[in-house]
């Protein structure tokens, strides 16, 4: 809280390259969406890219570490006026911005909006969104609480279909209560989706008590075996690599205080399969009917699936497929490939 709300006032006071890692090329669709978001929202991000999952439609969707809101105002867009985004944000102080287009601001002087809280941010412009989105009632809610304890603000036991976070959750101390909190919250065959920081050994008492590497989302980072373990002791399906890519400090003194450590930003997808799930391998084909992936869904590293092209999955994918919004996306069948030969999700 202190260093966000306090100690940052603009991105050139970070120590470390950690929070711009560059993002992937972001799709007509998002960069249209997100024009349509306020300058003041915009202008206090803090994030590498965006965390937007396929298949939207009239989901309910719960961003943890939301900040002032844009990815819960660019969400509204694409789940729709049936659809709803929850925020939810810890952050009370001030955090100050230049104005532009995220990730990296331009050279410009910044611009200064005066507000004590984040989340009040967010709150600020619900009616100038709605109003831009052409919606007759508000789709957003942003609350104020922590996601290592979900049920503090209200939020009850399988009442979304996605929880997303974009490189927050390394800041949560207790992880395992992240992820026990987004399983409990997440409907039967609803999906985790996020983006976070990970570290290629667990990290000494002294680069995780360090205030700094904290707060730039290194000193918390989990050591990614770990997030295997996690997952599995909560309830979800194997993690599904999406997307990794190396972190650079850029910081000579604190490269020395974390030694030999690497770290690497990754996308996961995480998913809540209850019941027995699919006896054994399936063929599948992909029917093209989502918006924005119509020829083409790119699932994760090991799955891409296109428009009507069988693709033989192991019986986690074929579980993941059937129990989640993708099933009717999809023709589902037994068999396939010898069970051996087929690569994992995870």
């Amino acid at each position: 809280q202190d260093y966000y709300g306090k100690e940052l006032q603009k991105t050139e006071d970070l120590k470390t390259n950690a929070c711009i890692t560059s993002a992937r090329p972001l799709s007509k669709m998002v960069r249209d969406a997100l024009e349509h978001i306020h300058e003041e929202v915009v202008a206090r991000y803090y994030g590498c890219g965006l965390v937007i999952p396929e298949c939207l439609s009239s989901c309910r969707i719960l961003d943890l570490g939301c900040g002032s809101g844009r990815d819960c105002y660019l969400l509204s867009q694409l789940v729709g006026e049936q659809g709803h985004v929850t925020g939810i944000d810890m952050t009370e102080g001030q955090v100050w911005h230049r104005s532009g287009a995220p990730p990296h601001p331009p050279s410009s002087p910044p611009t200064l909006f005066p507000s004590s809280c984040q989340v009040e941010v967010a709150k600020k412009h619900i009616a100038y969104h709605m109003d831009k989105f052409g919606y007759r009632k508000p789709n957003v809610e942003f609350l104020h609480g922590y996601m290592e304890k979900l049920d503090d603000a209200g939020l009850a036991d399988e009442s979304y279909d996605i929880v997303i976070s974009n490189c927050v959750i390394n800041l949560a101390p207790d992880k395992r209560a992240v992820l026990q909190e987004a399983f409990r919250v997440l409907k039967p065959g609803g999906e985790m989706y996020f983006s976070d920081i990970y570290a290629s050994q667990r990290l000494s008492e002294t680069v995780r008590k360090h205030r700094v590497l904290w707060g730039e989302c290194l000193a918390g980072a989990l050591y990614w075996r770990d997030l295997y373990s996690i997952a599995e002791e909560v309830g979800f399906s194997p993690p599904c690599l999406v997307t990794a890519s190396p972190i650079t400090i850029g910081n000579k003194e604190l490269e020395g205080i974390i030694g030999d450590c690497r770290f690497v930003s990754a996308t996961f997808r995480l998913f809540k399969v209850l019941g027995g799930g699919w006896a054994g391998p399936a063929q599948v084909i992909y029917n093209g009917g989502i918006v924005g992936h119509e020829r083409e869904l790119v699932f994760d590293a090991n799955f891409t699936f296109k428009e009507g092209e069988v693709v033989d999955v192991d019986a986690e994918m074929a579980a993941i497929l059937q129990s989640s919004r993708f099933a009717d996306e999809f023709l589902i069948r037994a068999g396939g490939a010898n069970g051996a030969a087929l690569q994992s999700c995870c």
